[in-house]
């Protein structure tokens, strides 16, 4: 049976970022995708892994740390990166993900 591709993106990004936290969440339901899809995620990612880094260079970590699923198998990622500082400043409050055009509002 394949690997849910939730599971793989948890592997890498816990293999790489050694993270404080950690979500991953499927968004495909939201999409104009066939039931069952994962091809939109959310991760939700704080690692002291981002301490000096800006949000380009912290996407840039994360894009490489999941080249492949991105090249084959994710569409859509919506990423929150943060320094553990950063995540307790901001209260630990996961941001809302951007309305999808094929939603309705």
């Amino acid at each position: 049976m394949k690997e849910p591709v939730k599971n793989k993106i948890v592997e890498r990004l816990t293999q790489e970022f050694n993270p404080d936290f950690l979500e991953v969440i499927n968004e495909s339901s939201s999409h104009s995708v066939p039931l069952g899809s994962e091809s939109h995620f959310k991760v939700i990612l704080v690692s002291e892994s981002f301490i000096g880094l800006n949000l380009v260079q912290r996407h840039r970590r994360v894009y490489s740390t999941l080249s492949n699923e991105m090249e084959n198998q994710i569409h859509a990622l919506t990423m929150q990166t943060l320094a553990p500082k950063e995540w307790e400043d901001q209260g630990l409050k996961i941001h809302n993900s951007p309305v999808c055009l094929s939603e309705k509002v």
